[in-house]
């Protein structure tokens, strides 16, 4: 009797997946546990096995199919055994074989070449132009097009481009029609009309409204699906924004202690472990510190409750090819910075890898997320509820600071701090804001404490 190859369930969280890529097809021989396709969830990949040896007898769903867990994918068993019973019957492409359901390629729309004055600027040289004329024409900026040829047949010589007037024309041009070949127009934008190295690939004006006009509008387009990852992101954030009262604070705290310590770090000697520590890891340490007095922001808002919780869960917004994921360090205050930074890393390299445990991305009581390497000065993070708050690290820059009298310039980390107002308010948020300020200004004292 045919074995039936179900779709697992990946986390109590998952409801379908998409199979990204079959490695096998109908009538391969399998042995049980052999990997026969993968499969993606919105928060990771992993492989389905098979689950006996075999023939296999069929492949229900094709390549790029979203499929609802527990559902018969595959059916394995002894050659000729019929499995049209464990066929589902809302099975897409149930009458096709995997060889034949990789995607169609959608033809491509040519496009139109302005027939209008718009072209290359070589084009308006005449085919009459001896070698030579060419060549004195491109060093002194010539248009030979304009140029009335003495030669046989009107074939432009060298002395007719010797006895043109040309307008001046900068080095800079000279050098570039030399080097692509280019003519060079009779007059430029430069003053007195000098040709500058812009005026040699430049469109008339009055010649780019015909072209616009020819030209197929708009154009080239590629259609992407939403789905898997990106499709899950923009559902939560949209849901985020429309039912929580979002409100975001900014401030900036003195770098000068996490920029020392991160320094003293990686001078350490290999052995003492702490080489990997980053600026991420000691906001993160800082953060898990800071919600452990202010537990009013390690919570949930469930509309008519709030709840608490004694144990910090921290969520690490990472960015990988599939888009944003958000693991979480499970107990990080029961951490020390070394313990933190280590299991940071393991996290976000299993999300970049795809090989995250589903339940890893779930339980977080409150989101820190950095994209400061970036360079962004501040932003609006957007609530990963039922959170209440998550944190956005942004760049580290110098802040003028009045000391004695005198202006210094300090390195400062811009933090953006999201609350649902629903569940805090203002005045807390930014207490809140100023206690972590003060933790990563005093970051070593943090440590000890």
């Amino acid at each position: 009797m045919a074995t039936e190859v179900l779709l697992p369930r990946q986390g109590q969280s998952v409801e379908s997946c998409i199979i990204i890529e079959w490695k096998v097809n109908e009538g391969d021989t399998v042995t049980e546990g052999q990997a026969l396709c993968e499969v993606e969830t919105d928060k990771a990949t992993f492989e389905v096995e098979a689950t006996a040896s075999g023939t296999v007898l069929g492949i229900f769903y094709p390549a790029d199919a979203d499929v609802e867990v527990l559902k018969v994918i595959a059916a394995i068993g002894e050659p000729g055994e019929d499995v049209s019973g464990l066929r589902p019957a809302t099975s897409e492409g149930s009458d096709q074989k995997t060889e034949v359901s990789a995607p169609v390629e959608t033809p491509k729309v040519e496009e139109k070449v302005p027939t209008s004055d718009v072209r290359p600027l070589t084009s308006g040289i005449p085919t009459g132009v001896s070698p030579r004329a060419k060549n004195l024409a491109a060093k002194k900026g010539v248009d030979v097009s304009s140029v009335a040829g003495t030669g046989p047949n009107g074939r432009v010589i060298e002395r007719d481009v010797a006895a043109a007037q040309a307008a001046p024309v900068s080095p800079a041009a000279q050098a570039k029609a030399a080097a692509e070949g280019l003519a060079v127009p009779g007059s430029g934008s430069g003053m007195g009309g000098r040709v500058l190295a812009a005026d040699l690939t430049a469109v008339a004006p009055e010649a780019v409204g015909a072209a616009i006009a020819s030209m197929d509008f708009p154009g080239n387009a590629t259609e992407i699906p939403v789905k898997g990852v990106r499709k899950v992101v923009s559902s939560r954030m949209l849901a985020s924004l429309q039912n929580t009262a979002q409100l975001t604070l900014n401030a900036s705290a003195d770098a000068r202690s996490i920029l020392s310590y991160r320094k003293k770090c990686k001078a350490a000697p290999e052995e003492a472990g702490v080489g990997g520590i980053n600026i991420t890891d000691a906001v993160l340490y800082a953060t898990v510190k800071t919600l452990t007095e202010f537990p009013e922001f390690n919570a949930h808002w469930m509309g008519d409750k709030i709840v608490q919780f004694e144990n910090v869960h921290l969520g690490l917004a990472v960015d990988t090819p599939r888009g944003l994921t958000v693991p979480v360090i499970r107990y990080a205050n029961l951490m020390s910075l070394k313990q933190l930074s280590a299991e940071a890393k393991r996290v976000a390299k299993a999300c970049v890898e795809g090989t995250i445990e589903p339940d890893e991305l779930t339980g977080g009581t409150f989101t820190v997320t950095n994209i400061g390497s970036m360079g962004v000065e501040s932003f609006t993070p957007v609530l990963n509820a039922p959170e209440v708050g998550i944190l956005g690290v942004c760049a580290t820059q110098l802040k003028p600071v009045m000391n004695d009298g005198e202006v210094e310039f300090v390195p400062h980390t811009g933090l953006s701090l999201t609350i649902d107002h629903s569940a805090v308010d203002g005045a807390p948020g930014a207490r809140f804001l100023a206690a972590l300020g003060e933790k990563i200004r005093v970051f070593e004292l943090t440590l000890a404490g």
